[in-house]
């Protein structure tokens, strides 16, 4: 089971600081959690936030140590090489300790393309090969369908069509076996729907 996804950024952007990272889309799965039943709604709606953020924040520094060990930089984008792009993206994993954020020990999959990052938080026990490959398919599927490394790019205003990939790719959060046929028919689908 996948806990949350998040996309967000990872390079400076003109209105944060060097240290700063903004979540632009994020989606939890599964049923909340009994831990706050002494908190009001909105306290557990900014719990929640602040754990997403600390996702986010821990990415981001992933992905500066991962691009700082190989030489690599934060670099603008092209628009038409979003393939080159996610083929050049920097990908990795690590866990987080025992109820640090979450009810249960969870494992974060992320991949660094340019300025943004594509963050799936997994249960332990999920498969991370099948998790790194849907998490891999739903960063192709916004980086080309939706135009996310082009310039003015908003996020917020595509969160609908970000939902309708996620509800394609990962429904309720369950990773999904893929074959031949039913990616082609998927991608076709995505295609008919991010179209209209």
């Amino acid at each position: 089971m996948v806990v949350c996804f998040l996309i967000h950024t990872v390079c400076p952007v003109s209105a944060l600081s060097a240290g700063e990272t903004r979540i632009l889309y994020a989606r939890v799965f599964g049923p909340e959690t009994g831990d706050g039943c002494d908190f009001t709604p909105e306290q557990r709606r900014l719990m929640q936030k602040e754990k997403l953020h600390v996702v986010a924040r821990q990415v981001r520094s992933a992905v500066a140590l991962s691009r700082e060990a190989s030489g690599g930089l934060c670099v603008e984008a092209v628009l038409g090489e979003e393939a080159a792009a996610l083929g050049e993206a920097d990908s990795g994993v690590f866990s987080l300790g025992n109820a640090e954020l979450f009810p249960d020990r969870s494992v974060v999959l992320w991949l660094g393309v340019q300025s943004l990052a594509f963050s799936l938080v997994c249960r332990p026990h999920e498969n991370l090969l099948l998790a790194e490959g849907t998490l891999r398919n739903i960063a192709r599927h916004c980086l080309e369908e939706l135009r996310l490394l082009g310039p003015g790019a908003e996020v917020l205003l595509k969160s609908d069509r970000v939902d309708a990939l996620l509800h394609r790719l990962l429904p309720h959060g369950q990773l999904l076996f893929f074959n031949h046929r039913f990616v082609l028919a998927l991608d076709k689908d995505i295609a008919n729907y991010v179209s209209k």
